[in-house]
């Protein structure tokens, strides 16, 4: 695979794949399997899956900051679910891992980037809703996750999203662009209360340097953070939105959004493993189902 950094704007044939066994690594974490390629698969001709699968390349919108769908390891590798959904797709159109390029894609680029073509998909922890609909179609859903409220362990004042209304100096981190970002306003005291950084591990270095009060976003990404706290963070409250993930392509695309979303369904086994050896190892979390995906548009 290769990384880059960037936040700027720069009738279908589905080949079943499988995914090696997982490995296991010497703290007892998981490691992804191998994703399978297909040797030959065919496409209609002038389709983004006969262009990509001629080009024997791909390049993935993805974050680079968030532990169990998108991190960037020591190593200066990218992993975690969404980087395994992105393999399994590619995988389909007989792309070696090697020939996936992932693009560092923070949440207020992700509709630029796949209107300028710097990227073919994105798979970024990106909640599906209307407005992003108008710029850009979205295959899946493939995750549905649900926003919650992250403190430091020790803070008892902060209990849910309703707690900033009541306590007016209390600030709460999120990310540009994001749809969690937008979503808290409405359980705000004032607008002077939200702060908001380009990445999430910036939230989370703010709450433990006492900047912040609080970081909000979907539930499955703090608990990463949560586990990698080493006890110095906490989840509060119950999940009050529903957010359901969507891989980002170019508007109207609808023949590759439907080879996606046949591509996932063809490979639940995959999928499943893919999420056992990412996210699934972070304490707290369950198992996911594929769920249901959305008309393609």
């Amino acid at each position: 695979m290769r990384f880059r950094r960037s936040t700027t704007a720069m009738t279908v044939a589905v080949a079943t794949l499988a995914l090696a066994a997982c490995g296991s690594d010497d703290d007892g974490g998981g490691e992804a399997a191998e994703p399978s390629v297909a040797e030959t698969p065919e496409f209609e001709a002038g389709t983004t899956m006969a262009e990509l699968a001629e080009a024997g390349s791909i390049t993935v919108g993805t974050k680079f900051d968030q532990p169990g769908f998108g991190l960037e390891n020591l190593e200066g590798e990218v992993e975690g679910f969404d980087v395994e959904v992105a393999k399994i797709i590619a995988g389909a159109l007989g792309i070696e891992e090697g020939d996936i390029e992932f693009v560092q894609t923070p949440s207020a680029v992700r509709e630029e980037v796949l209107e300028g073509g710097e990227v073919d998909m994105v798979v970024a922890t990106y909640t599906i809703n209307d407005t992003r609909r108008e710029r850009i179609s979205f295959a899946g859903p493939y995750y549905e996750a649900g926003q919650q409220i992250m403190v430091a362990s020790d803070n008892d004042e902060i209990t849910g999203p309703d707690s900033f209304a009541d306590n007016p100096d209390a600030t709460v981190c999120s990310v540009t662009g994001s749809t969690p970002s937008e979503t808290i306003r409405e359980y705000l005291a004032g607008d002077d209360q939200l702060v908001l950084f380009e990445e999430y591990s910036q939230c989370a270095d703010a709450l433990e340097n006492g900047q912040v009060d609080a970081v909000t976003t979907d539930n499955v990404i703090l608990l990463g953070f949560v586990s990698e706290s080493d006890g110095a963070f906490k989840l509060v409250g119950e999940q009050f939105t529903e957010e359901p993930y969507g891989i980002g392509i170019p508007k109207g695309d609808v023949a590759f959004c439907e080879f996606i979303n046949e591509t996932l369904a063809a490979n639940e086994e995959a999928y499943v493993e893919a999420w056992e050896s990412t996210a699934g190892q972070v304490e707290g979390t369950e198992t996911p189902e594929l769920p249901e995906p959305q008309p393609c548009s």
